[in-house]
């Protein structure tokens, strides 16, 4: 696919997949929709991609769906302009609840970690897209807002699901119901972002951070946790506990698991290969 709506690179065992289209703050489009799909189920496919850096262009991340789509389905309804990105296969390794399955809720199909890199406002749908990656770090002059509700709509692609799990259900009611701006410190305090950075430093200090997963841990590991702690939101305790124990297994008989021992004895870099 000949991406225009993004931009995507990969350097250093990291794919960073930028939205582009900073005149209008990377506001969602329905090609963007579906060049972020193949851009991240690209990095899935890539053994040389390690982990996944979601951040937007400009001085935004995501302003939400453009006004043109929202004007577009105001004039002819939702079915009518709704597009679903093609299907793929599930990456290796990744989950394949049906849940995960849906328009936005494809992310934790993808066995790699994805970090979003919140570089500026992000709001409604693009707040939907940043919750669906696996952390969040901000930009301090980064704004956050659910925004739904100033346009009369409600809370869609499932934040009705992820919100309350990563913040507390008042406090999602809160994001909702108000449509309230959140900074970058507030985000944090309530949990939404992971970490705060000063502006000039949010790519640099993210790449940083996932360099160390590229180069320290095994993929195979991470892939296998990323679906653990995924799927685990539709499990109880003892169903997590079972899953753990057949995973554990596997994982001693993989190569990795011999390479984490051997590199440890041998007090040298690791050479993990995901198998």
């Amino acid at each position: 696919m000949t991406y225009e709506a993004i931009l995507y690179d990969v350097a250093d065992g990291i794919a960073t997949v930028t939205l582009n289209r900073p005149d209008k703050l990377n506001a969602w489009t329905r090609a963007m929709q579906a060049e972020v799909h193949d851009a991240m189920h690209r990095a899935a496919a890539d053994g040389a991609v390690r982990a996944i850096v979601l951040t937007g262009a400009g001085r935004g991340f995501c302003a939400g769906a453009d006004m043109g789509l929202l004007s577009d389905i105001q004039e002819k309804g939702a079915q009518r302009v709704s597009a679903e990105p093609a299907a793929r296969a599930v990456p290796p390794q990744g989950s394949a609840l049906p849940d995960f399955g849906k328009t936005y809720s494809w992310f934790p199909t993808i066995p790699k970690p994805i970090v979003g890199a919140i570089n500026g406002p992000c709001a409604g749908l693009g707040l939907v897209i940043a919750l669906y990656c696996d952390m969040r770090f901000a930009a301090r002059g980064a704004m956050f807002t659910t925004a739904f509700a100033q346009r009369g709509l409600i809370a869609e692609h499932g934040i009705s699901w992820l919100l309350p799990r990563l913040i507390g259900l008042p406090q999602a009611a809160d994001l909702l119901y108000s449509a309230r701006k959140v900074g970058a410190d507030e985000a944090q305090r309530l949990g939404l972002v992971q970490r705060v950075l000063p502006d000039a430093e949010l790519m640099p200090a993210t790449r940083e951070y996932l360099r160390a997963i590229v180069e320290g841990v095994s993929p195979r590991s991470v892939a296998v946790m990323k679906r653990q702690i995924w799927e685990a939101q539709f499990q109880t305790l003892g169903e997590a506990i079972e899953v753990g124990n057949v995973e554990m297994l596997e994982s001693f008989g993989s190569d990795d698991f011999k390479e984490g021992v051997a590199h440890y004895l041998e007090k040298r870099a690791p050479r993990f290969t995901g198998r």
